[in-house]
């Protein structure tokens, strides 16, 4: 980062010499006397301890955007960057072993600040390194002043730049666990806040837009689209990472940063709002969605206003059930514009089937060759009951239609043109709800 050396610090007078040059008190033999020296560098730094504070936390305002704190958040930078500083020079001058080390009270609240201000570990471990290789060079700038041996400077350097890095070392370790800890319990909170905020505008009667977005804080005049993001069983860090991921993934869908909120441990809430209607690109959505094997989108569709908040998430919420019924275990995405009709029949899955039944008879069976009956029968009403067309759609000769939906005639005991409606709505929840052939039907 460009750092050089400091001109040397005020506190080199700290350490006397003795008129053969070299510190007062030490003798000829090097290793004897390099605990000695490490603990004079260590008290001259300790008479400037304030100034070199000043020094340091102005070094990491300079080159670390993350460290621009308000002045609350900065006098509790300054008391972090001061306390670890005593806790090194404590442990060079007293000789405290490593393994007594801990975290300094106020450090490890700033690890906590850091954490609730959203601001990155990496920044904070980025300060530990600086700080730690600007000790090192007050330390080596202290001893070359002192006239020394170059074996014992160097001794005395190596020794201090790895007691130091080992000082630093150990605290950081404990410092990821404080932040990370922290970051867990205040986005639990948040998330909790958030929550409980969305549930009261969706559930509340009477709720006025304008109290709403008050509880919100954030404006609901204009379009909504909400989905539900879920994923399987696992451990609590991948399944978390899921979730995240396919919140990433509708924002790039749509264009719009989503407000997400945590609807159970495997389960999301999103909403993409904007003052035209959005956008969303599902095809894209699809494709990307493979890169997650486990995780699930399920669709809502636009609307507008308060009312538009909660329906685009109703339409979302049975978009998901109808995704539930285990129809489609595979599908990725579900759209609610897809299985809107399946939607308004999901709670009610038991009469559904025995009406599809009774509407399909043996149409309703789960052997391949009836399946493809119903799907010649469905694509054929889709296209108007032209043969030609539904041949077209489904690649096969149109004599192989006419043989089908014959077939399926056979099976309904009736022709198609006979209770059509019925017979299409019937198609569609057996196929888009996953209804089965009632047992002795």
């Amino acid at each position: 980062m460009g750092l050089r050396p400091s001109a040397g610090p005020p506190f080199c007078a700290a350490v006397t010499k003795g008129t053969n040059g070299r510190p007062s008190g030490y003798g000829p033999g090097m290793n004897a006397h390099v605990d000695e020296v490490v603990r004079d560098v260590a008290k001259g730094i300790q008479a400037e301890l304030e100034h070199l504070t000043a020094e340091m936390t102005s070094m990491f305002v300079d080159v670390i955007p993350e460290f621009r704190h308000d002045d609350a958040v900065r006098r509790l930078m300054v008391a972090s960057t001061s306390s670890n500083l005593s806790a090194i020079v404590d442990m060079l001058a007293l000789n405290i072993s490593l393994d007594d080390i801990t975290v300094p009270p106020a450090a490890a609240e700033y690890a906590r600040r850091f954490a609730q201000h959203d601001l990155s570990l990496e920044s904070l471990l980025r300060a530990y390194r600086l700080g730690e290789h600007m000790f090192v060079q007050w330390a080596m700038t202290t001893l070359g002043r002192l006239d020394l041996p170059t074996d014992q400077a160097l001794a005395a350097t190596s020794r201090i730049a790895l007691l130091v890095n080992s000082y630093i070392d150990q605290v950081i370790e404990r410092i990821i666990d404080i932040y990370e800890n922290e970051r867990r319990r205040w986005d639990a909170r948040s998330d909790a806040t958030r929550a409980a905020q969305v549930r009261a505008v969706l559930d509340t009667e009477g709720l006025d837009l304008a109290s709403a977005e008050k509880t919100l804080s954030t404006s609901l005049r204009g379009w909504h689209l909400a989905a539900v993001i879920w994923t399987g069983p696992g451990p609590a860090g991948h399944v978390t990472a899921q979730l995240r991921a396919g919140a990433a993934l509708l924002a790039a869908a749509t264009g719009k940063a989503p407000l997400t909120i945590s609807a159970d441990e495997q389960t999301s809430w999103a909403w993409i709002s904007s003052t035209g209607r959005p956008g969303l690109d599902a095809g894209r959505l699809e494709d990307e969605l493979r890169e997650h094997p486990g995780l699930h989108i399920a669709i809502g569709e636009p609307s507008p206003g308060l009312d538009g908040f909660r329906q685009t998430f109703r339409d979302a919420q049975r978009a998901r059930d109808v995704a539930a019924t285990g129809a489609g275990p595979d599908r990725a995405l579900v759209l609610h514009s897809q299985v809107a009709l399946a939607g308004l029949l999901v709670d009610h899955l038991a009469d559904v089937r025995a009406w599809a039944g009774r509407v399909l008879g043996d149409l309703m069976r789960d052997d391949e060759a009836t399946a493809r009956l119903r799907e010649t029968v469905q694509v054929f009403l889709n296209a108007g009951g032209s043969f030609t067309d539904a041949a077209a759609r489904l690649h096969v000769h149109k004599n192989t239609v006419h043989y089908r939906v014959r077939k399926a005639e056979e099976l309904l005991g009736h022709p198609l043109a006979d209770n059509r409606l019925d017979i299409e709505v019937a198609l569609l929840a057996r196929a888009q709800l996953g209804l089965r052939h009632a047992e002795g039907s």
